[in-house]
């Protein structure tokens, strides 16, 4: 039998590492059933042409960032946090995923970027803890 182990996906860009006019990598979430903006991983290193692409599709957060005052971690086992640069949530992205999961339903290991999907909204990515 063959299993799937990557799948075709969108998250919406909370934050990225670099700088917001060319970014490295994209931390990304989803909105869970009740609204809440939820960190599901973040992706590889972005070309640098990919990484003004998305750049330019990105607008800086505003006072109220649901992410404010969280650090993440630059790897498992490691205590080294990114230097991150929140963005406001509202950048559609694809990518290729892990199916495997943690225990608080994020990505384990990092996504693959695809391209931006500005034509969506974050209301049309699936839910935070739903399948896909």
């Amino acid at each position: 039998m063959k299993y799937k182990v990557r799948e075709t996906t969108e998250a919406v860009v909370g934050a990225v590492t670099g700088s917001t006019t060319a970014a490295r990598t994209l931390l990304l979430g989803r909105y869970d059933a009740t609204g809440h903006f939820q960190y599901t991983g973040r992706t590889t290193t972005l070309l640098q042409t990919d990484g003004r692409t998305v750049a330019g599709l990105l607008t800086p957060a505003g006072a109220g960032h649901p992410w404010t005052g969280w650090s993440f971690s630059a790897g498992w086992g490691t205590k080294e946090t990114l230097n991150v640069t929140l963005v406001r949530p509202d950048l559609v992205v694809e990518i290729g995923a892990d199916v495997a999961r943690d225990r608080a339903g994020r990505w384990r290991h990092v996504a693959s970027w695809y391209r931006a999907r500005p034509g969506l909204s974050p209301g049309n990515v699936v839910l935070f803890g739903s399948p896909g």
